[in-house]
């Protein structure tokens, strides 16, 4: 039975600080203990923790743009999270876990200001037909964390952008988004702010659960659990490392001949080349599978292993200009 509320609102912008916060609140959540976590991301695409990067996301456009990928320890699909999008999480032991009354909540707070919210499915929560909230769910050594996204002024056109990647050429493994047609709360009530609906939220959650929350005070042991937590999440292995196998296949002609790539990448790293040419030069099939060998499946990584290694030079750079125009 939850007898005691807590809230916690980052003041952090950065995806791998405040999932690794998350994570120190579930590990020291309390028995009879709720806590509402609520925070932002500044342009950052979030996976769930068993889905392919490169089949959700343009990670190569989303870098070059400033931009940071994320993986989170729960399930579900692909997000975007920007500073017009306020994440909440539910956190507490499993015997304390309710979720009709932690989507009661996020009703009560959107109800507050005039908004009218359905659930769609397990996942989902709609305003006006359109979904501006989608939710995973999280459960480890006794413990549970509910938590989702709620739009409220988000950059829709870099959403669209860099949740749309290609399928022609990539057969990827791994948990797939369901995309869904998509609404920022604003346009139904002009005005409204992240910060505006946070305190809806708080105020929705004394209501719901009869008692106000206090504020979680981090310690010195807490803070050095969540920088080396949020080292971990923002590495290589954390983010694309997962043994999600899959294959990415290519292919142009040029004016030295034609050129078919297909590269096996397993814990994001190209583990096997194949490389059909019928260009003169008959050593470039077997030089371009030895430097891809092993590689990164990172478009400047590859870019740089074709520039910097090939022999011939104006082949080299006509595959380079053709790897960075693919949609990785």
């Amino acid at each position: 039975m939850v007898a005691e509320l807590k809230i916690f609102r980052s003041s952090s912008f950065d995806p791998y600080y405040n999932i690794a916060t998350e994570k120190r609140l579930l590990e020291t959540v309390e028995p009879g203990c709720c806590v509402l976590y609520l925070w932002q991301n500044q342009n950052t695409v979030v996976i769930g923790r068993n889905q392919n990067a490169w089949a959700e996301c343009r990670t190569s456009l989303l870098e070059e743009e400033g931009g940071r990928l994320a993986r989170r320890l729960s399930g579900g699909g692909a997000v975007f999270h920007d500073l017009g999008n306020l994440n909440f999480t539910f956190i507490m032991k499993d015997e304390d876990y309710d979720l009709e009354r932690q989507l009661s909540v996020i009703q009560r707070a959107c109800g507050s200001v005039g908004i009218f919210v359905e659930r769609s499915g397990r996942n989902d929560l709609l305003a006006d037909g359109y979904k501006f909230s989608g939710n995973a769910f999280y459960h480890a050594q006794g413990r549970a964390y509910h938590h989702g996204t709620m739009l409220v002024n988000a950059d829709m056109e870099k959403l669209s952008r860099y949740l749309t990647p290609s399928k022609a050429k990539l057969e990827a493994k791994g948990v797939g988004s369901v995309r869904a047609r998509v609404i920022n709360l604003q346009e139904l009530v002009p005005g409204l702010t992240c910060e505006a609906l946070a305190d809806c939220m708080e105020q929705a959650f004394a209501q719901v659960y009869g008692f106000a929350p206090e504020a979680v005070s981090l310690s010195t042991a807490d803070l050095q659990a969540i920088e080396k937590s949020a080292q971990e999440l923002s590495s290589w292995q954390w983010i694309y490392g997962p043994k999600l196998p899959f294959t990415f296949s290519c292919e142009k002609r040029f004016s030295w001949g034609s050129l078919c790539l297909q590269l096996q990448v397993e814990g994001g790293t190209v583990v096997s080349v194949q490389v059909y040419s019928d260009a003169i030069d008959w050593k470039i099939a077997n030089e371009i599978s030895t430097v891809l060998d092993n590689c990164h499946f990172i478009k400047k990584e590859m870019v740089k292993r074709v520039s910097d290694t090939l022999s011939n030079k104006e082949i080299a750079e006509d595959i380079a200009t053709f790897l960075l125009s693919q949609d990785i």
